[in-house]
């Protein structure tokens, strides 16, 4: 760890919250704001946009830093024998990753089912094997089937289903802006593959327990 350098932000809920970055990194990318700014017909030099550039930077590493994450490993450190063959359900799972053909945000949920065959995985490591594939840049159809072989080929489950349901900033801020439009991808493997499975599992993802 000794190439980051951490930054520490303010006070929240009576914690300090403090951020990472390499160093060589931000400045890295930094440098190359000045002439970007400049192109679109800014001033770099003035008040508002002077620390840009390393902002920009930060942010770059935060929305990417999935990359830096072995996902299987994520699963692998908490992994338990149990004799559990039912299925189990991780929904509404938040997305935030970056479209590689704009750079753009896209963003929604993720829905995650897994039968056991043997062990099971800590309940908070699903959520963190979505975001070690989402802080990357991706497209969405991708990112489903990482999220669903990342588990099969680590756990081996008898079967894994994956639906993600995200809006696409370069779908409504360009292009054909259409605001409210929704992409869906689903993934599945082993028993998930029969329809009366998979579509419990869709049952489950729809339904509200309130």
């Amino acid at each position: 760890m000794s190439n980051l350098t951490s930054f520490e932000d303010e006070e929240q809920d009576g914690y300090i919250k403090i951020d990472q970055y390499n160093k060589k990194s931000v400045e890295q990318i930094a440098q190359h704001y000045p002439d970007i700014l400049r192109s679109i017909g800014e001033n770099p030099e003035r008040e508002g946009l002077i620390k840009t550039p390393e902002r920009v930077a930060k942010a770059l590493q935060f929305l990417t830093h999935g990359y830096d994450i072995n996902a299987a490993e994520v699963l692998r450190s908490a992994m338990f024998a149990e004799d559990y063959s039912q299925m189990v359900v991780v929904k509404d799972i938040e997305v935030y990753s970056m479209c590689e053909h704009h750079m753009l945000p896209f963003f929604g949920k993720a829905h995650v089912a897994y039968i056991p065959n043997g062990h099971i995985v800590g309940l908070s490591k699903i959520p963190r094997v979505v975001d070690a594939f989402a802080r990357r840049l991706q497209v969405q159809e991708r990112l489903t089937n990482e999220i669903r072989d990342c588990i099969q080929d680590t756990l081996n489950p008898a079967g894994v289903a994956v639906v993600m349901e995200c809006q696409h900033m370069c779908m409504a801020m360009r292009g054909v802006q259409k605001q409210n439009s929704v992409t869906t991808t689903s993934a599945f493997t082993g028993a998930f593959q029969n329809d009366v499975t998979r579509s419990e599992f869709l049952r489950l993802i729809t339904a509200s327990l309130h």
